[in-house]
C-alpha cells in the first residue's frame, strides 16, 4: 500500500518539530550556541518549504516569519533570549496543529503570536523586512554594499529526471533562491528532446544562475536541503565579479561536484570539467565532503515503516516460535534422528529471528525522554519554580509497546514532582538549598528489567500527614501499626490526595492510582523511596517487551504455568526437614533469611496427591521475596504472551496466557500479585506469634 505524499509530510514535520523543540530548549539555556540557531533555522527552513510543496499553505506562511527571525539571529542581527526561546515555542505547537488540525486552529492566535515575535525583535515592522542582505541596495560598481570583495554565487542546478514525479517543483526553488539577492537565471535545454519524444512528467531542464548576495555556501544548500539526494548541485564564489558569468558553460567546479551524493539524474549530459583552484579549495571542502558522506551513509542504513506492519509481524514470529515449540516436542518423542536435527535447527532459527524482531521493536527511552523537557519547562515557569531536568540512560531500550504505555505515568510523576515535591524558592533557601530544583528521570538495566526512575531533591513525602489522611478517609483504624512503606502506599489509591488545596495541576486525588494501574498492566512493580528534608525516588520496574518473554514451566496438580524468568531468583528443594524447622508457618530459611512461601496447591485448589518431592521457586520484586511451591520444575519455555479476554479481568493473579508445544494453553502468573498474597499470609502468620 503506498503511502498518501501528505501523511508522508505529517509524519516527517513531526520528526522536525520534535527535534526543532529539543533546540529551542537547549537554545534557551544556551543562547549564544551558533549550532542550535543553525538548526533552528534549517528545521523552519525544510517546514516551510515541504509544505509549499505539499499544499500546506497556511503552515509555510507562518513558519515564514519564524525562518526570518532565526535568520536574523544567527546573522547577527539581533540576539537570542528567554523570551523569543518562550514565543518559538508557542509558534512550534501552533504548526504542529496547523499540520495535523488545521480546521481547530483560530488565525487570531496566529496573529497574536507573530506581533508578539515583532514586539521581540524590535520595531513592530514584520519579520520579513529585517532580511537586510537580502534586499541591500548594490554600490555603483554592482558589489555589495556591506562586503565590495564579495561578487556573489555562481551554481549549477540538475535535478533527477523524476524530482517531479515526487512532488517537487523546481520553480519554487528558484524561488526561495532567489529570496537571497538578486540574481539572473539561465534555463540549460541542451537535453530537452524534441516535442514528439518529450515526457511532461519528466524534468530535463538543468538551470545555471548567478546569485550576487554575500550569503553563505550553507545557506544556498539549505534551500535544496529537502531534496539533496535527488540532484546534482555545484555551487562556486564568483572570482570578484571580473569574469564572464558562464565561460563557454565551463563551470569548473570539481570540489562542488563531487560532494553531490552519488544520485545523478539519468538525463544529465557528460561535460568536461576543468579544473579551477580558486573556485574551491580542497582544504576547506573536505569537511564538507565527510559531512555530506556521512549523511548519504545514514540515509542508506534506515528506513521507515508503518508501527502495524511491526505488530503484524511480531504477530507472525510468536505464531511461528509456538508452531516450532510443538515441531520440537513432537522431534523428541520419536526416535529419527533427521527430523529431529531439522527440529533443532528450527529451533534455532526461530529464536534468532525473535530476537531479531524484537531488536527492530525496540526504541531508545530517549525518543520519550525528550517530550518531558517542554513539559518541566512550562510547569516551571506556571509555578514560578525553576528546576533543572537531567535525563541519564537515554539509550536504554525498550519495546516501542511498553514506550507508548510509559508516557501517561511519567507525566504524573514529573507533574506530582514539581508541584508536590520542589519547595519554592523561599522555602529552597531556608534550608540552604539552592534555588533552582532538580529532577532527573533516568533508565537502566537490571536483568531482564528495565528501571525508570524519577528523582527529586524537593522536601520528600510528609508520612504523618499521608498517615493522617488516609485515617480520614477510613483507610486505616486509627494508631494501626503500619510501616513507612505501607503508609506510603496510601498514594496510590483512588482518590487519595494531601494536596491542601485544588488547583489546575493536582488536588484532586487522580493520578497516582492511574500510575499505579498502567505499570502493573505492563507486567512491573514501583517501589517509592523517600528522605525527608532530601527528596523523593520513584522507580518503575519494568519487562522490556510485552510480546515474548522467557517463562519457566512448572506443573502444579495436572495443570501447567508460566513463570517469568525474569523474577526468578532461585529454585530449591523443599525437604522434610525445612518444613519441620518453619513449625506449621509458612517461612523458609534461606541461608540464613526468612522467606515466606505460598504452596500453590493451596492457592489454585489442585486436585490430586501432592508430589513427595516439591520444589521452591523463590521470586523477587524489588527488595520483597516469597516462595512458590510447586509439584514440578518442566524447564524454561519462550512464551508467547496472550491477553486473557475481558471475561477474565478480574483474575488477578495472571497476567495472561499461551500455548504450549502440545497445543494445550497455560496461565501466566503475575508475580506481582501473588508476592502480595504472600506478604499477606507472612503477616497473619506473624499476629499470633506477637499476640
Amino acid at each position: 500500500m503506498e503511502l498518501d505524499p501528505t501523511e508522508t509530510f505529517r509524519q516527517e514535520a513531526a520528526e522536525l518539530l520534535d527535534s526543532l523543540e529539543t533546540v529551542l530548549l537547549d537554545l534557551g539555556q544556551t543562547p549564544q550556541d551558533r549550532d542550535l540557531i543553525d538548526a533552528a533555522f534549517r528545521a523552519l527552513h525544510t517546514i516551510k518549504g515541504s509544505g509549499a510543496m505539499f499544499g500546506f499553505d497556511k503552515v509555510a506562511a507562518f513558519t515564514h516569519d519564524f525562518e526570518t527571525a532565526f535568520d536574523l539571529i544567527r546573522k547577527g542581527k539581533i540576539d537570542a533570549n528567554h523570551d523569543i526561546v518562550t514565543v518559538s515555542l508557542s509558534a512550534r505547537d501552533y504548526i504542529r496543529t496547523l499540520i495535523e488540525d488545521p480546521d481547530s486552529t483560530d488565525p487570531i492566535i496566529g496573529e497574536a503570536i507573530v506581533e508578539e515575535l515583532q514586539r521581540l525583535i524590535g520595531g513592530g515592522s514584520a519579520p520579513a523586512t529585517g532580511l537586510a542582505p537580502v534586499g541591500e541596495p548594490e554600490a555603483a560598481d554592482g558589489s555589495s554594499a556591506e562586503e565590495p570583495a564579495q561578487a556573489g554565487w555562481s551554481i549549477e542546478i540538475a535535478f533527477e529526471s523524476d524530482i517531479l514525479r515526487n512532488g517537487t517543483n523546481p520553480l519554487v526553488l528558484l524561488d526561495d533562491l532567489r529570496a537571497l539577492g538578486p540574481c539572473a537565471v539561465e534555463a540549460d535545454l541542451d537535453n530537452v528532446p524534441e516535442l514528439g519524444a518529450l515526457d511532461p512528467e519528466s524534468c530535463q531542464i538543468a538551470w545555471k544562475v548567478t546569485l550576487h548576495s554575500s550569503c553563505s555556501k550553507d545557506e544556498i544548500e539549505d534551500v535544496f536541503m529537502f531534496v539533496r539526494d535527488e540532484m546534482k548541485l555545484a555551487i562556486a564564489p564568483l572570482p570578484g565579479g571580473t569574469a564572464p558569468l558562464y565561460p563557454e558553460l565551463d563551470m569548473s567546479m570539481p570540489d562542488a561536484v563531487e560532494e553531490a551524493p552519488p544520485r545523478v539524474a539519468a538525463a544529465e549530459k557528460p561535460a568536461a570539467v576543468k579544473s579551477r583552484p580558486e573556485a574551491s579549495p580542497a582544504a576547506s571542502s573536505a569537511p564538507e565532503k565527510a559531512e555530506l558522506g556521512r549523511r548519504a551513509e545514514d540515509k542508506g542504513t534506515t528506513v521507515r515503516v508503518q508501527a502495524e506492519r511491526l505488530d503484524e509481524l511480531m504477530d507472525r514470529v510468536g505464531e511461528l516460535v509456538i508452531a516450532q515449540a510443538r515441531l520440537s516436542q513432537i522431534a523428541h518423542s520419536g526416535t529419527d534422528l533427521a527430523i529431529k536435527a531439522i527440529a533443532e535447527e528450527i529451533e534455532r532459527l526461530a529464536s534468532g529471528l525473535r530476537d531479531t524482531t524484537m531488536g527492530v521493536r525496540m526504541v531508545p527511552m530517549g525518543s520519550i525522554f525528550g517530550r518531558f523537557r517542554r513539559l518541566v519547562h512550562d510547569l516551571s515557569r506556571d509555578l514560578g519554580k525553576p528546576v533543572d531536568f537531567v535525563t541519564v540512560g537515554e539509550e536504554t531500550e525498550m519495546d516501542k509497546t511498553m514506550i507508548e504505555r510509559l508516557a501517561d505515568p511519567l507525566v504524573h510523576l514529573i507533574r506530582n514532582a514539581i508541584d508536590h515535591g520542589i519547595e519554592n524558592a523561599g522555602d529552597r533557601a531556608t534550608t540552604s538549598k539552592s534555588a533552582t530544583g532538580r529532577i532527573e528521570l533516568s533508565a537502566r538495566y537490571v536483568g531482564a528489567q528495565v528501571l525508570v526512575t524519577v528523582q527529586d531533591d524537593g522536601a520528600g513525602l510528609n508520612t504523618a500527614r499521608i498517615r493522617a489522611k488516609a485515617e480520614e478517609n477510613g483507610l486505616i483504624p486509627p494508631g494501626a501499626n503500619l510501616s513507612e512503606h505501607d503508609i506510603h502506599q496510601f498514594l496510590f489509591h483512588p482518590g487519595f490526595s494531601t494536596a491542601k488545596t485544588i488547583s489546575a495541576l493536582s488536588g484532586r486525588g487522580v493520578g497516582m492510582d492511574v500510575v499505579k494501574r498502567t505499570i502493573e498492566a505492563m507486567r512491573g512493580t514501583i517501589d517509592l523511596t523517600t528522605i525527608p528534608g532530601h527528596g523523593s525516588s520513584v522507580t518503575l520496574r519494568l519487562p522490556l517487551t510485552l510480546a515474548i518473554i522467557d517463562g519457566l514451566l512448572i506443573r502444579v496438580g495436572e495443570a501447567r504455568y508460566i513463570i517469568p524468568l525474569s523474577a526468578v531468583e532461585e529454585c530449591i528443594e523443599l525437604t522434610a526437614e525445612a518444613e519441620a524447622r518453619a513449625k506449621g508457618r509458612s517461612f523458609l530459611n534461606v541461608r540464613g533469611d526468612l522467606v515466606p512461601f505460598l504452596r500453590l496447591r493451596d492457592v489454585f485448589d489442585a486436585e490430586g496427591q501432592p508430589d513427595p518431592h516439591q520444589k521452591v521457586i523463590v521470586t523477587s520484586i524489588g527488595d520483597t521475596r516469597v516462595g512458590l511451591v510447586v509439584d514440578q520444575i518442566i524447564g524454561s519455555h519462550q512464551t508467547v504472551i496472550k491477553s486473557l479476554s475481558k471475561l477474565h479481568s478480574d483474575v488477578t493473579m495472571f497476567s495472561g496466557a499461551t500455548i504450549l508445544g502440545d497445543g494445550t494453553a497455560a496461565l501466566i502468573m503475575d508475580v506481582a500479585q501473588l508476592v502480595t498474597l504472600g506478604q499477606s499470609r507472612a503477616e497473619s502468620d506473624r499476629t499470633p506469634e506477637a499476640a
